[in-house]
């Protein structure tokens, strides 16, 4: 029997079932979406998939509940969420249908589970509250879902499944676009461990677009690196590797006598025709053709090493 109904509750909704939905409704396009708490609807069948509702745990039955005693936990004794359950079993074929390819499925149903879903499922079972972050926890995502509910006195189920709907389509732009952004940093990676690779021992890669590119010089272990050339539209640009993931600091800096120079000033000091312009924190630098910022970038390099 083919599947016509995906069945959660009724009443408020929270992140885990709409973002169960968005899973679910990917691989389901032609099912209908039922909220109810009505026993007739979450009693599993074979023609629809049951989840943050119903009281039990049975993935072959098509029942993804995680609110009864004994509800299923993680490897390390973190509860899940319906959002949780419905990823662990249906993760793989969403990836799938979204066209990642079958190389990297594994690692994107790992990283997206461990960045986006397991947050969420804390949150939902109350083993992480939503106020550790602090001023910015009203604009987590979970917060931001809970804001498309609709107000106390907009009443009735007309007004409880719009919002559903509105919150659910907002949902899926965030998770499709997380699991694009994640793909493509693996397509990146490949691109930078070949450019790596054909750089050796120089200190600057030049890489055939802006693409993420950190994850991929620690992960080669490539130490030797300070710079980095890209492409900027009709321009090009030089930029610094940062030592971590958060703040600013650099392997190495532009040099101080370029900082916050455009044009003609610029260009005369750091003796580049075509250098166009340095950021004040010396983490960036453009000029007008390739030549000239790799020009700039080996006089970079030798500041850098103390070779002036």
């Amino acid at each position: 029997m083919p599947l016509r109904y995906l069945v959660t509750h009724s009443g408020g909704f929270h992140a885990d079932e709409v973002l169960a939905s968005v899973i679910l409704t990917r691989l389901h396009p032609d099912a209908e979406i039922v909220r109810s708490r009505e026993r007739a609807w979450i009693t599993p069948g074979p023609d629809r998939i049951v989840y943050d509702v119903g009281g039990a745990f049975d993935p072959e039955a098509g029942i993804f509940d995680h609110h009864q005693r004994g509800a299923p936990q993680r490897e390390d004794g973190q509860p899940f969420s319906a959002f949780g359950l419905v990823w662990r079993q249906f993760g793989r074929d969403y990836l799938r249908a979204l066209d990642v390819p079958e190389t990297d499925l594994d690692a994107i149903h790992a990283s997206f589970d461990a960045a986006f879903v397991v947050p969420v499922d804390m949150v939902d079972t109350g083993t992480l509250s939503s106020g550790a972050a602090g001023p910015l926890a009203a604009m987590t995502l979970p917060g931001l879902i809970e804001t498309l509910k609709p107000v106390f006195d907009e009443t009735g189920l007309e007004a409880e499944t719009r919002a559903f709907h509105d919150a659910l389509g907002i949902a899926r732009s965030f998770v499709e676009a997380r699991v694009a952004r994640s793909a493509a940093k693996l397509r990146a990676e490949a691109i930078v461990m070949a450019t790596i690779e054909r750089t050796g021992d120089g200190r600057v890669l030049e890489l055939p677009t802006g693409m993420p590119f950190r994850p991929a010089v620690v992960k080669a272990q490539a130490d030797h690196l300070l710079f980095v050339v890209t492409p900027r539209g009709e321009e090009w640009s030089l930029g610094g590797i940062r030592l971590a993931d958060d703040g600013f600091a650099q392997r190495a800096d532009l040099p101080e006598a370029w900082a916050g120079l455009t044009g003609a000033e610029l260009e005369q000091a750091s003796g580049v025709d075509g250098a166009l312009f340095c950021h004040t924190g010396r983490f960036i630098a453009t000029a007008r053709t390739r030549d000239a910022i790799l020009a700039m970038a080996d006089k970079a390099v030798d500041e850098a090493l103390g070779n002036n």
